[in-house]
């Protein structure tokens, strides 16, 4: 099969798409069809990753007027608010699950807790053993049982109920909303709850309950805070099946999703090096491309970027070097170490972890920009050249990278540094 072939077959995107024009006897470009195909491609790969990711379910209890809501927009985005009721847990059941990409949330309907405590308890009682039954993704992994920090009361029917959810077998981690704090320091009436909570030795999380203030109050001069605080407890209880889910749904620790992109990233840079461990023909190296689009879905799932908005995006960002011409494309892969056994008709293990690497880290970092809105970007609308130059500039800055240094990059990597710096 020729080059020129194989381009118009596969369509091929990331550094095969880029390469394979350097060595045709022609420049050749995206071939006609060959977006559809990648969108297609794309498509398949973003809803393998989206099961392979699962879902989180939190459990929320509380009295009404205790912020649930407001805890959980903050933690989990402004999305959640907007969503209906869900579906019940169980036939018949007023537990509700509520099902937001990969989160779902599980609250009552209809009844309320401290006056229906028995009912919601029996109905949660029989969802948790008809859930053990199921997959991961389909049971219920953590408890938050709410207070407001400021009504100075902590009923025994509240223990008891924190005392159920534990025998259920559900971690349970005792949330104080509503916390004014000034200088650093929280409400004396909060302190004083929290004090009453803990001489009743509960078990919950930490021994402790968590302080939070969900909204910042700008006119009363008052912060949002404990949320990281909170979201850390419950990443230190959530079984590790759901923990990619956990860090996809919440919004407030960027540092755990750089950090989740780059495991993944590596990961996929090994899987390229080890398809191509013996050097494989150009008519063999699509098989490369499976892997670079589970990533680039993966890592777009990380950071809530819904399929249409990601596939404009990465149509425009693998086909970068592309538009750059051959001249530019082939000055960076002279710089790829063992980018000789390309010009033997060959892809080489090096040549094709440093290119998946490369590829991984540019888009992680368009990623980055684009949800944090540095980027010419709104809904479907992107701006075509501007994510381009991001890419390649990216792109480049890696590219130079010999085995020694991917494996250490792949550690520690810029983009998980400046998000360290930026949290």
């Amino acid at each position: 099969m020729s080059v020129r072939s194989l381009v118009q077959d596969s369509g091929a995107p990331g550094w095969l798409s880029t390469i394979l024009p350097t060595l045709a006897p022609r420049r050749l470009g995206i071939m006609a069809g060959s977006t559809d195909w990648f969108r297609d491609s794309f498509r398949t790969e973003y809803e393998k990753q989206n099961a392979a990711l699962g879902r989180f379910n939190l459990a929320i209890f509380g009295k009404t007027g205790v912020g649930k809501s407001t805890l959980i927009n903050a933690i989990f985005g402004e999305e959640v608010a907007r969503t209906g009721i869900g579906e019940p847990v169980t036939r018949g059941s007023h537990l509700y699950l509520d099902k937001v990409g990969h989160l779902g949330i599980v609250d009552t309907q209809g009844l309320e807790v401290g006056k229906d405590n028995k009912q919601i308890l029996s109905e949660l009682d029989k969802a948790m053993t008809q859930m053990r039954q199921l997959p991961l993704s389909e049971q219920i992994h953590v408890a938050w049982y709410c207070i407001r920090g400021m009504d100075r009361r902590f009923e025994e029917a509240e223990a008891d109920f924190v005392r159920r959810l534990d025998g259920m077998g559900l971690p349970v981690i005792l949330v104080l909303t509503q916390v004014p704090m000034r200088g650093g320091y929280v409400h004396p009436d909060a302190v004083l709850l929290a004090e009453q909570i803990m001489a009743k030795r509960l078990p919950i999380v930490a021994e402790r309950p968590f302080m939070t203030y969900a909204k910042a109050d700008e006119f009363a001069g008052q912060p949002a805070y404990g949320l990281k605080e909170l979201l850390d407890a419950t990443f230190r209880v959530a079984p590790e099946g759901v923990q990619g889910a956990l860090v996809a749904a919440q919004e407030i620790d960027q540092v755990r999703k750089s950090q989740e992109a780059n495991k993944y990233i590596a990961g996929a840079a090994a899987s390229a090096a080890a398809a191509a461990a013996t050097p494989i023909p150009f008519s063999d190296a699509a098989l490369l491309v499976p892997i670079q689009l589970g990533m680039m879905a993966r890592i777009a799932q990380i950071y809530k970027i819904k399929f249409e908005r990601a596939a404009l995006m990465a149509i425009a960002s693998t086909t970068a070097a592309t538009q750059l011409g051959r001249a530019t494309f082939t000055g960076l892969l002279k710089m790829v170490p063992g980018a000789g056994t390309i010009v033997g008709g060959v892809v080489g293990a090096g040549v094709a972890s440093t290119f998946t690497y490369s590829m991984g880290q540019a888009w992680l970092t368009l990623c980055q920009r684009v949800i944090k809105g540095k980027l010419g970007t709104g809904g479907t609308v992107v701006d075509n050249d501007e994510l381009r130059e991001v890419f390649m500039e990216e792109f480049r800055k890696r590219i130079k990278l010999g085995p020694k240094q991917l494996r250490a990059a792949s550690e520690t990597d810029p983009n998980l540094i400046d998000s360290r710096k930026r949290g």
